[in-house]
């Protein structure tokens, strides 16, 4: 036996699915699910490819467990609040995790094969509307809307040049308003002056739109 044959049996000899999961979150949350690859994946534990389908039958498998692992994080709601405070205490939460894992956001809803973390959050999420008195259509209707908006606004948050009140001030001042002359844009430039002088915080926009949804589902759900 080789001496890299002892050093890789006593690396598979640690492997558990559990590890196995743990680090192809961290590889992701690193370079995205693209950069996620069995191969990849069994060199950071400095095992064979092969050895990993012990713990995982297939690539499909393991996006499944881990997106698991993902809903295990968001908070559930809880079934002593009331709707309106657990549904938005689950959105606040569960941006928060998106925002950790960004890979996650294409396949949160896209798992034929759910595992159960993902089907408690489901669960726990659809039992709080139907328990508040939204019909089951109703309550699908809120379900999308808000799952909409939470990983909408977590895509175009991801992509922003900014994320605090300060940063959003200097990008305006220095590299958007050079190019916003007031005679060819003028409402831009009179936003973009006013927002950085009044040192507005993008952060705020996900709390006014979540809380607008929440108003609105309000005055639908005794009727729905």
């Amino acid at each position: 036996m080789s001496a890299k044959e002892p050093r890789r049996a006593m690396s598979e000899a640690g492997l558990s699915k559990q590890r196995v999961v743990e680090e192809a979150i961290r590889l992701a949350d690193h370079a995205g699910v693209e950069g996620l690859s069995m191969r990849r994946l069994a060199d950071v534990f400095g095992a064979g490819a092969m050895s990993l389908y012990h713990y995982v039958a297939s690539k499909e498998v393991l996006l499944d467990a881990m997106i698991d692992v993902v809903f295990e994080e968001i908070e559930l709601p809880a079934g002593e609040a009331d709707w309106r405070s657990a549904m938005r205490r689950r959105a606040l939460s569960a941006r928060q995790v998106l925002a950790r894992h960004p890979w996650a956001l294409s396949l949160m809803e896209s798992r034929t094969s759910p595992g159960p973390a993902n089907l408690r959050h489901h669960e726990a999420v659809t039992a709080c509307l139907r328990r508040a008195g939204f019909s089951v259509v109703m309550a699908m209707h809120a379900n999308w809307l808000l799952d909409s908006y939470v990983y909408g606004f977590a895509v175009q948050e991801k992509g922003l040049a900014f994320t605090t009140a300060d940063e959003m001030a200097t990008i305006v001042e220095s590299v958007f308003l050079p190019q916003l002359p007031p005679e060819q844009f003028p409402y831009l430039n009179e936003s973009a002056s006013a927002l950085a002088a009044a040192n507005y915080d993008p952060a705020q926009e996900f709390t006014f739109g979540l809380d607008l949804i929440l108003d609105a589902l309000e005055t639908l759900r005794a009727g729905g």
